[in-house]
């Protein structure tokens, strides 16, 4: 049963197959079993999935049907649950039981799918190897002594071995696509506004986006199809219809114009890598495809615009854990001053504190203008980029990633080691453009992945071009060993 796709299992219940509940108690037990070698969980729902897969059974009973009714998953520990801990992979929440569901949590829940449990992740979203969070970190599948990436590692750790199926993501500046491209799994982020964000604990308001991690296309069709709508509650949700997304998986390629950036192709990508991708382009030819060099001029500059703008906000969106409200709170404090300071540096971990101190450095007075606005103007360069490139193509498509997954350890000594390894993907959050990984062949037995970029809202497309190419290669259906 755990070998199963998102899509077998919606076919395996419509045809009575096995229930929901048979699968549910089947996937925990794995959990349990399998799980402390990844530490891929934080919280495990067992009461709440068994309640809600026999309530999706006894609506199939009732007749209902649907993708999701009765599908297992699991939601990244930063969308609040009801009365269940969302801990952000942080001491500071490990206390913290949301009064309310996020509206993807909500949505998904309404139907039918059964959640498993809160993933791991870096804490407040905030690394690209899971090794930030206050939980320890989470192990890839593929390699135990090596990062899942980050900061949806445990959601991507836990597809990838198996646990489940799918689960629920968030990207802000590559955090489903990049460890979706090291663990062998499909992750895609869509469009900004897309999925609501409401009830989704904030890093960088401008720039966060959830999505769904899954082994295929066809599942990320499913999953996404039950999260993205607009929602009132989110001020930066967009009122756009949301398409059937596996109604067009089928569509040919024939004569799709993909632009690929001579930019990605510099002495930063592992040959290895770049061999790989050449091959995906291969492939994508045979289907019909043509391909286009392209330039992205202004890429060189977005990794420093990034990490000027989400440090600014998040040190904004982080300054109401104080110890006042909710969270953390220190021990008999002297004064106000005194909690604020004992509450937050106990709180936070090391990554985080540097990234508050950095933005909130970058909005101070006097280095305003100098350093946030002038990544928002890039921002807005590395937009025009993209605009001007899709007036000539229909998808871009490049690496994910510079190099495959290291070792735990590896770049803790040297943060900005780590931040370069999401140069092919933070321009997407930057344009709010949709983004997605697939997979696209080992190197030193760690999974690659290929990136697609589409225009705004053009997330069926993506998925068209990912299921098209996943009917053609092998490469999504390896599992790692021992899982």
């Amino acid at each position: 049963m755990h070998q199963m796709t998102l899509a077998e299992i919606a076919r395996g219940l419509a045809d009575k197959k096995f229930s929901s509940e048979e699968l549910t108690k089947v996937l925990l037990a794995r959990i349990t079993q399998l799980d402390p070698q990844l530490n891929s969980f934080i919280s495990l729902t067992e009461e709440l999935a068994l309640e809600q897969a026999k309530a999706a059974d006894a609506r199939r009973a009732n007749g209902e049907s649907g993708a999701l009714l009765g599908a297992p998953i699991a939601h990244k520990d930063l969308f609040c649950t009801q009365g269940i801990r969302t801990s952000c992979g942080s001491k500071m929440l490990d206390n913290f039981k949301a009064p309310y569901d996020a509206t993807v949590v909500a949505k998904l829940a309404a139907a039918g799918a059964v959640t498993l449990g809160k993933t791991n992740m870096d804490e407040f979203a905030m690394g690209s190897a899971n090794e930030s969070s206050w939980y320890g970190a989470v192990k890839n599948p593929w390699n135990l002594e090596h990062v899942p990436g980050g900061s949806s590692g445990g959601s991507a750790a836990a597809v990838a071995a198996r646990l489940l199926p799918a689960a629920t993501a968030t990207d802000t500046g590559g955090s489903i696509r990049q460890p979706a491209a090291f663990t062998n799994l499909t992750g895609l982020k869509p469009t900004y506004g897309r999925v609501s964000r409401w009830g989704m604990i904030a890093y960088a308001s401008s720039l966060d986006q959830g999505g769904p991690l899954a082994r295929t296309a066809e599942d990320c069709a499913i999953l996404l199809q039950g999260m993205a709508g607009f929602d009132q509650n989110d001020s930066t949700s967009i009122d756009e219809p949301v398409p059937d997304y596996s109604a067009s998986l089928g569509d040919s390629l024939q004569g799709l114009r993909i632009g690929v950036p001579k930019e990605y192709f510099s002495a930063g990508l592992d040959p290895r890598i770049a061999e790989l991708i050449q091959n995906s382009i291969k492939e994508l030819q045979k289907l019909g495809a043509v391909i286009k060099e392209i330039s992205l001029p202004n890429m060189q500059h977005a990794i420093p615009a990034y990490y000027v703008i989400a440090p600014a906000e998040a040190s904004s969106n982080l300054s109401r854990f104080d110890g006042v409200r909710f969270g953390h709170r220190c021990e008999q404090p002297k004064d106000l001053i005194d909690l604020y300071k004992r509450s937050r540096g106990e709180g936070f971990g090391p990554e985080v504190q540097r990234r508050i101190m950095v933005g909130a450095y970058a909005l101070s007075a006097g280095y305003y203008d100098a350093y946030y606005l002038k990544a928002q103007k890039i921002r807005r360069l590395v937009k025009n980029d993209f605009m001007a490139a899709f007036n000539e193509v229909d998808i871009i498509l490049g690496p994910t990633t510079p190099n495959p997954a290291w070792k735990l350890g590896a770049k803790n000594s040297d943060p900005v080691a780590a931040y370069l390894e999401d140069v092919y993907t933070i321009t997407a959050n930057l344009a709010g453009l949709p983004g997605l990984s697939m997979p696209a062949g080992f190197v030193d037995g760690l999974p690659v992945g290929v990136q697609l970029l589409a225009p705004y809202f053009q997330e069926g497309r993506l998925l068209n071009v990912a299921h098209q190419y996943q009917l053609n290669t092998d490469w999504h259906t390896r599992t790692p060993t021992g899982f």
